[in-house]
């Protein structure tokens, strides 16, 4: 009796368009809220400090969450995960509109915000380590920088789509975008479950017993694995004070932009947002263009970072919108930059089998820093003013700096950006800088 076919590796392009697609729609659905959510809440008849306190507990449930649901991308399998992920937040995007309408309150926003950090935490992770499993099935050691940035440029994309669509149903009824969110959601859903598959990875039973056991042994690996490396532990420093600001800002931009403009029109908040989506954009493109002038990570890093603190600095002190645009775009312009190199820099480092939960733990730590910075910077921006918890904000990110700094001292292979052949060399090496000598081969995700 013949034995049975092995199963056919998928082509790397089936992989990368399997990986585009679904994140793109992901991002379409999630995107629907994110320009009209503070207006949202503040119609819900919560305070300002109160919308923070309540993305706050976003941010805490996904800090809660991000080690217990990288095991179940660790051993149920990434495909699971994502679509455990698809199911609670459509379910709690719908909780939001029946709070709303019974003027719940902030400790039930609370409540619920928490849950959807919960579906938030189903996904980070998964997606990357489903990604870069199958592309090491299918004999892909490129690098990696290009890959993210061209995956974000594509979820910046459906970010301006969904935040401009949601602006305009916002516009006639705040909880349409909601609805809309949801339905996404559901449709998401069933495409992920007839195309996504676990490639390069074999998911494997845990039981309830066990439950506590695989939650500490992950514990222990993302801190083995992520935070006793320092490279990556100054990488996820540098993170909790950048991310703790620009999840703040993001949010706290809707009614500050509105109110420097003298206006309350919904759909502006929309275009706002939708400007923010094409800056990332504009910072996921410029990695592949300044990746190709100079061989280190850590000078992308370094100049995103001046640049976030520079911006968020000089939103808080200017009066006039047309002036807080372009600051406001640059700061999300250098996140966009920051945040493909960051993944490519973790993903050099951290070996195959440990990918979700060392992503997980990373971004574990940024939500902390996301706890903090809302409920601080919304705290001042409701005692003080919004510009002036802009400006502390702008001075805290600009912590990161002597963190990478330490980063860029240590150097070695995780730090090159590699060229497409073998003994490329950077133009950086011109200026001293360490020339590009071959491909790298390391594990990536």
């Amino acid at each position: 009796m013949s034995e049975p076919a092995a199963p056919q590796v998928p082509s790397t392009r089936r992989i990368l368009t399997g990986y585009f697609v679904l994140s793109g729609l992901y991002t379409l659905s999630a995107a629907a809220i994110w320009g009209v959510n503070t207006l949202f809440l503040l119609d819900a008849g919560l305070s300002f400090f109160e919308v923070f306190l309540a993305n706050a507990a976003f941010s805490a449930g996904m800090v809660l969450f991000e080690v217990p649901t990288g095991v179940v991308a660790d051993t149920l399998g990434r495909r699971v995960s994502f679509l455990l992920s698809l199911v609670v937040l459509a379910v709690t995007t719908l909780l939001y509109v029946a709070l709303a309408e019974v003027d719940a309150g902030v400790v039930a926003f609370a409540v619920v915000s928490v849950l959807m950090g919960l579906g938030f935490t189903f996904y980070s992770g998964a997606m990357e380590a489903w990604l870069v499993d199958a592309l090491a099935v299918t004999g892909h050691h490129g690098p990696l920088d290009g890959i993210f940035a061209r995956g974000q440029q594509i979820t910046g994309a459906a970010m301006l789509v969904g935040t401009v669509g949601g602006g305009l149903l916002g516009q006639i009824d705040l909880s349409l975008p909601y609805l809309v969110r949801s339905g996404l959601l559901v449709a998401v859903f069933g495409i992920a479950y007839a195309v996504m598959h676990d490639v390069g990875f074999t998911p494997r039973r845990v039981t309830v017993a066990e439950l506590p056991s695989a939650v500490a042994r992950n514990a222990r690996d993302g801190v083995a694995y992520g935070w006793a490396q320092r490279p990556l532990r100054l990488l996820m420093l540098a993170s909790f004070f950048q991310l703790g600001f620009s999840m703040w800002a993001f949010y706290a931009s809707q009614p500050y932009m509105l109110d420097l403009l003298g206006s309350d029109a919904v759909w502006i908040a929309g275009l706002v947002t939708a400007g923010i989506a094409l800056s990332t954009i504009a910072g996921n493109q410029l990695v592949e263009v300044l990746s190709r002038r100079c061989g280190r990570r850590t000078t992308l890093l370094l100049g995103a970072a001046t640049v976030e603190t520079g911006a968020a600095v000089a939103l808080g002190l200017v009066s006039s919108f047309w002036l807080a645009l372009p600051a406001l775009l640059l700061i999300m312009g250098a996140s966009g930059v920051t945040s493909p190199v960051r993944q490519a820099y973790l993903h050099q480092v951290v070996p195959s089998d440990k990918r979700a939960t060392v992503v997980s733990f990373d971004s574990m730590i940024s939500n902390t820093g996301g706890v903090g910075g809302q409920v601080g910077l919304g705290a001042l921006g409701e005692s003080r003013s919004v510009g002036a918890a802009f400006v502390a904000g702008g001075i805290v990110t600009g912590l990161a700096l002597p963190l990478l700094g330490r980063v860029r001292a240590i150097g070695g292979a995780p730090d090159r950006i590699v060229g497409t052949k073998a003994g490329v060399e950077s133009p950086c090496a011109a200026s001293g800088l360490p020339a590009v000598a071959a491909i790298e081969t390391a594990p990536v995700q």
